[in-house]
């Protein structure tokens, strides 16, 4: 099926992983490039839903509550001395994302694109102010294409 660049395909079946993973690099095309740069070394993963531990490690009781994380050491935590490290990663938890895509009605590709830019912020340490204000750069954005 032909689609258009700003609209999400529309799906017969739930969307897969690698339907999430495609959005989430889509998404990345549009973060603000000020940010784009930094983010280079960041890995992004689409995994079903966030394990017991990271349930517990979170506070958290149903993997439903959690449709992403960020994995790392924020920018502005970080040290010219610190040792080598593995590369931050942002995993995105595809049954939550999709139940929330389901009892909202949201466009999918914005739904991924707000769970990412969250993640993104807390890469770069920002507050919830700020992370809502990129997400709202970004809705905007969207609007404009």
């Amino acid at each position: 099926m032909n689609t258009p660049s700003s609209e999400t395909p529309r799906y017969t079946t739930a969307p897969s992983a690698d339907d999430i993973a495609a959005l989430a690099e889509r998404a990345l095309e549009g973060i603000p490039a000020r940010l784009r740069r930094h983010i280079s070394n960041l890995a992004i993963a689409v995994e079903e839903e966030a394990d017991e531990a990271t349930l517990a490690e979170m506070g958290l009781e149903s993997p439903w509550d959690l449709s992403g994380l960020y994995h790392g050491t924020p920018l502005g935590a970080r040290s010219v001395s610190d040792p080598v490290r593995t590369p931050d990663m942002i995993l995105l938890y595809r049954m939550p994302i999709l139940l929330e895509w389901i009892e909202e009605g949201e466009d999918l590709f914005r739904l991924v694109r707000n769970v990412l830019i969250h993640e993104i912020g807390h890469h770069f340490g920002l507050s919830d102010a700020d992370i809502e204000a990129l997400e709202a750069e970004g809705d905007t954005e969207g609007e404009e294409a």
